[in-house]
């Protein structure tokens, strides 16, 4: 970007020429940027015709809680920006929940129908629903605008509006129809999953599930998978929670059946789970991926995610000698529960996604963590699983022997300057 903004400077033409590539992709990360672009977009013509909005085809806003961009300024940009392709709003807009309170141009329908302009071409639409309407009647109607080349779609909610068993099937809901939309990223909320039940997604293929709460048991969820699970090759769920016994055991007793996601998901190829997996008390001699999905016969790829993370907990949770791996033990036991061949037969690769892992690996390594991955690589080797790294390629003996022998050397090194 700074040379795309050295070379605008150097004289008109240049300028002129440069702003397509200086727009086309814009990063908002806190609010005074927004506020900024939102006051050049409403000053700055080329030729003194047409504004730079013109020019950008993403726009992705991350910002901090409380640098959140003030939705006047969003509006505006929006306004201004009619060929936008990639729309990303990742909790990032101040909205008020009382809408009749500031300015009508900002409510969520208004902001969501500024997207849904009759030449709109978006492939890829981020959103996060700030009030408590529940979001699908929010979005159908915009959606219907944008149908023709939307490919992935992410719907996040600051907060999940209550609703009973009997209020949720009464739910009115519009079929909203998406021929080529491939990916589905959703918040855990039974209102979102029941409307989207009915919605025509013959394409879609990919569908990631955020939130981890009780709600996996609710009928939305079920409804959901029952309607599309048969489409699916891939699927993300965060952690297993707790709380999903829990409610198992606070029902009044009766013959309790386990969510049937394989059945429902026949056709799964990848599953996407979170190294921070709960122990099911069912079944005590080994750690199932996550709670819903124990085993599948067609699962090929399984990643996941959080490595890093269990690893710095369970380290500090039991400190002690950095060359020690025993406080990785549950660990080891839940990756090598994946290996298992009655779980999980067709399995093939398992993968490692976290970047901080592979840095904790490669980079900054200590002896116990690369003992611990010692171990996870000789057993997919006995089960012939590829066990892979973020970026796809293979974790091998001959890289973790690397790091041991670099860690040896540093650690002979500073000994060495020490004395």
């Amino acid at each position: 970007m700074q040379n795309k903004r050295n070379l605008a400077l150097v004289n008109k033409a240049w300028n002129r020429h440069l702003q397509q590539f200086l727009y086309e992709f814009v990063w908002i990360s806190r609010a005074s940027q927004a506020k900024a672009l939102a006051l050049t977009l409403l000053t700055h013509y080329i030729d003194g015709k047409v504004s730079s909005g013109q020019y950008i085809r993403r726009l992705h806003m991350e910002t901090p809680g409380l640098k959140r961009c003030a939705p006047d300024d969003i509006r505006t940009i929006l306004d201004y920006a009619p060929y936008i392709v990639i729309y990303s709003d990742h909790r990032s807009v101040r909205c008020s929940r009382y809408s009749d309170l500031g300015d009508l141009r900002c409510s969520p329908e208004q902001m969501f129908s500024a997207l849904a302009h009759p030449n709109s071409k978006l492939r890829r639409l981020s959103v996060t629903n700030y009030c408590d309407e529940p979001f699908p009647h929010l979005m159908s109607p915009m959606l219907q605008h944008t149908a023709a080349s939307l490919e992935y779609l992410e719907l996040s909610s600051l907060s999940f509006p209550l609703i009973s068993r009997d209020s949720l099937e009464q739910l009115p809901s519009d079929i909203v129809a998406l021929p080529v939309l491939q990916s589905l990223k959703l918040t855990l909320d039974n209102v979102t999953f029941a409307v989207l039940a009915a919605w025509d997604m013959p394409n879609l293929r990919n569908v990631s599930v955020v939130s981890t709460d009780f709600s996996y048991t609710g009928p939305g969820f079920a409804q959901f998978f029952r309607a599309h699970g048969a489409k699916l090759r891939q699927l993300e769920l965060g952690h297993s929670s707790s709380l999903i016994e829990e409610y198992y055991l606070a029902l009044p007793p009766r013959p309790q059946s386990p969510i049937p996601l394989a059945e429902w998901c026949p056709e799964l190829r990848e599953f996407i789970c979170s190294a921070d997996a709960e122990w099911n008390w069912q079944t005590p001699d080994w750690i199932a991926p996550h709670v819903l999905l124990p085993a599948h016969p067609r699962i090929e790829f399984i990643g996941i995610r959080d490595i890093d993370k269990r690893l710095e907990d369970d380290a500090s949770a039991f400190p002690g000698n950095e060359a020690d791996d025993a406080p990785f033990f549950p660990l080891v036991e839940q990756l090598s529960s994946l290996l298992h061949a009655e779980a999980f037969p067709s399995l093939r690769y398992i993968r490692d996604l976290s970047r901080a892992s592979h840095t904790m690996r490669t980079a900054h390594p200590q002896m116990g963590v690369i003992k611990f991955w010692a171990k996870i690589l000789s057993r997919c080797r006995e089960r012939q699983v590829w066990l892979e790294d973020f970026r796809g390629i293979n974790i091998t003996q001959r890289d973790l022997q690397r790091a041991g022998l670099a860690l040896a050397q540093n650690n002979q090194g500073a000994s060495i300057n020490w004395a």
